[in-house]
This record gives C-alpha cells, sequence and structure tokens, in this order.
C-alpha cells in the first residue's frame, strides 16, 4: 500500500561519540567543546548505553563555585550539589536512558522527543549497544527530499493503490513540499484517505485534495492544508 515509514537508521549520526564511566570531568567538557555537542552518551565496558551527561549536569560545578548556601539551599538542591562534586562521568550521568532503535519510524522518534523533551537520542540494538545518535535536526531531514521523490510515492503508493482504474486521470503536482492531487475518481469516500496517506508520505508539508466524483456527486471534492 504505501513505503515503509522512514526509519531512524535513515538519518542518524554514525559513529557515535561517547564517554566511558570513568571519563574525567574535564575530558567530558573538552569532548562537547571539540565536537559541538551538548550531550554525550555514557557506555559501559561492553558498549551498552547507560546513561547520558548533559551540559545541564557539569554546569553546577560552576554554579556552586565558592558559594556558601543555606540549609535550605543544601536541602532543595542535594542532586545539583552532588554533581558539582562529582569528578567522572559515572558521578555525573542521567539514568535511566530514553532510546531508540534504529528501525524505528521517524514518526516515534520524534514523538518520544517531544514526550521527554529531550533535543537528541542515542541509538541502540537489542543488546543496547550504541550504534548512533538522532536529533532534531535529523529528524528534520526528510523535508530536505526533492518534489519529484514526493511525487513518485504519492503516484506510486497512493493514487495507484487507491484508484488503479483511474490512477492515470489522476494528476499529483508537488511544489515545495506541498501536495496537490487532481481528477476524477470512482469513490469520493476514498478523497480523505488519500489526503490522509498523501500526508503520511515522508517529506510532505501539506496536502490539497482537488478530486472530484466521476458522477460530480455533492461533496465529491475536497481541498485541505
Amino acid at each position: 500500500m504505501s513505503d515503509a515509514a522512514h526509519i531512524v537508521s535513515d538519518v542518524m549520526t554514525t559513529p557515535a561519540v561517547a564517554v566511558g564511566r570513568d571519563t574525567r570531568f574535564k575530558e567530558i567538557v573538552r569532548g562537547m567543546e571539540q565536537r559541538h555537542m551538548s550531550t554525550l552518551p555514557v557506555v559501559g565496558d561492553d558498549g551498552q548505553v547507560v546513561g547520558v551527561v548533559s551540559e545541564a549536569d557539569l554546569l553546577p560545578k560552576e554554579e556552586f563555585s565558592g558559594r556558601r548556601l543555606t540549609r535550605f539551599e543544601r536541602i532543595a538542591r542535594r542532586s545539583d550539589l552532588a554533581r558539582a562534586e562529582a569528578l567522572t562521568a559515572e558521578e555525573l550521568m542521567t539514568t535511566p536512558v530514553v532510546t531508540v532503535r534504529p528501525d524505528d519510524t521517524l514518526a516515534q522518534a520524534a514523538r518520544l522527543m517531544s514526550v521527554k523533551h529531550v533535543k537528541w537520542l542515542p541509538v541502540v540494538d537489542d543488546e543496547h549497544r550504541l550504534r548512533g545518535v538522532v536529533s532534531r535536526g535529523d529528524l528534520l531531514k526528510v523535508f530536505l527530499r526533492s518534489d519529484e521523490a514526493i511525487e513518485e510515492e504519492v503516484r506510486r503508493t497512493v493514487v495507484s493503490y487507491l484508484f488503479p482504474d483511474l490512477a492515470h486521470a489522476v494528476q499529483v503536482s508537488v511544489r515545495d513540499g506541498i501536495v496537490t492531487l487532481r481528477g476524477p475518481v470512482h469513490d469520493t469516500s476514498l478523497i480523505w484517505v488519500a489526503e490522509r496517506l498523501s500526508r503520511a508520505v515522508e517529506g510532505v508539508v501539506g496536502v490539497e485534495a482537488r478530486l472530484t466524483g466521476t458522477a460530480a456527486a455533492p461533496g465529491g471534492s475536497a481541498t485541505t492544508r
């Protein structure tokens, strides 16, 4: 019916940069600076992801440097104080880790980032070993697909599937990621299905379904964006 949705392995960054449990504070900072990354995964000796260290985990050391805290602050900021005294990735890292698999869809990864309020995710295999990382920017790469590629996929996986007898009469055009469908169809109840399936094609920004019934049935056209 339709191509499988693009998956995480299509856009993830490899090889993934990671630090070990014993990596020292300054080395973590240096690694972030050199690689322009705000977060680094932490892996064990077996390559499994055991945590992540972010800039937010490192900042307490600077924030509390030379400060005399009140008793209330010491209680309320206990976890931050522990990070301020931490020396290694294992002492700094946040757990448990939110991860995705290489064969997860981009929609699944995007939903997870939104729910968990994170900007990137480690990509792990079945043994939870690090295989890559995927960021918000990586997920947006699908919108760089050419209009020609989107048109071909919509024609092949939507129009030819839903309207095989009239596939030659249904026109598909794409401009700046916006798909327009024009032409006659036998079953106007499928117009909304065509619009929905077209919208699900990776890289599609919007859909205009200007399809009409072959008998010009009332309500047989629709325009959606």
